[in-house]
């Protein structure tokens, strides 16, 4: 029992260890005392030409897209976020339900495997969905909307809401009740509920104290900015955040308005690291064991084409 206490120990140490994807070397992590006194120091995340499967990797140029990681002290968190910015010519966003059979069924599918396939650059876990499992290739059933390239192949849940990305370039967070007339939507993934209002957290998330890892997205009070946020949990260095804990950390990233997305064993925000390979940025924990993925259903992917 000893000895399989300290394999397990080891592996919980090394697969919370982490490199970074802005240069492959060990991440740098910025440290702050709490969710609202979070200082992103933002680098810019490129990767240029043929990855592997040979797929392109993805042409972001500047500050098209940045990265940064930090801890927080109290509550103890560990987060990984990225800045996107909308007005960027060359960004295209992906959205999926999952994989899709021939007969338009939804299969599971861990957030690597939509960014590997589909050459992307990033992706997040986004809506619920049902049953759970670690497995990839099962039936899953997506609680929550799905538009991809203006095709609602995933229908509202009108209890929660959603992530919407218009055709004009710009975004928002919508009640997917209000999801009637998609003429003028190109993309949507939904999640549960908004928890940062015109930089605010929303009153419901004030009285929510459970604590889990998180996945979030957040857009800037300008509209140019999309975020990204994976907090993690469940395990000892990192304990996880509530929604309004998640909430000031979108804020303090830059956002004034957020959304909550699945959270639990499904976070997970996967990168394409300078190598061109592609690899969970932060540490999942499916099945409470830490660096195990997820097999989710809905994704959001993000890409930069020429």
């Amino acid at each position: 029992m000893a000895g399989l206490f300290i394999v397990y120990s080891l592996f919980i140490f090394f697969s919370c260890k982490s490199l970074s994807p802005v240069d492959g070397q060990a991440e740098y992590l910025l440290i702050a005392a709490s969710p609202e006194t979070v200082l992103p120091q933002w680098r810019p995340l490129a990767v240029l030409g043929t990855t592997e499967g040979g797929l392109a990797g993805g042409f972001a140029d500047g500050d098209d897209i940045v990265y940064c990681a930090g801890k927080v002290s109290r509550p103890r968190m560990r987060f990984n976020a990225l800045r996107i910015d909308l007005s960027s010519p060359n960004l295209r966003i992906v959205t999926t339900g999952g994989a899709v059979t021939d007969n338009g069924k939804f299969l599971s599918i861990k957030v690597s495997s939509f960014v590997r396939d589909n050459g992307l650059l990033a992706g997040i876990n986004a809506l619920p969905f049902d049953p759970v499992s670690g497995r990839e290739g099962e039936a899953r059933t997506n609680i929550g909307v799905v538009i991809t390239d203006g095709v609602i192949i995933s229908p509202p849940h009108p209890g929660f809401d959603a992530l919407v990305f218009y055709a004009d370039g710009s975004a928002a967070i919508v009640s997917q009740s209000a999801i009637l007339d998609i003429d003028s939507i190109r993309n949507a993934v939904g999640g549960f509920h908004r928890i940062l209002e015109a930089g605010e957290l929303v009153p419901r998330t004030l009285g929510i104290k459970a604590r889990h890892p998180r996945s979030a997205a957040g857009i800037s009070p300008d509209g140019r900015f999309l975020y990204l946020l994976v907090t993690d949990g469940r395990r000892p260095g990192s304990i996880g955040s509530t929604e309004a804990e998640t909430a000031l950390v979108l804020r303090a990233l830059g956002a004034a308005e957020g959304i909550n997305f699945d959270g639990g064993g499904s976070s997970a925000l996967v990168l394409r690291y300078p190598d061109g390979k592609v690899r969970v940025a932060n540490t999942p924990i499916h099945n409470h064991i830490p660096g195990r993925e997820r097999a989710v259903a809905g994704c959001l992917g993000i890409q930069f084409e020429k």
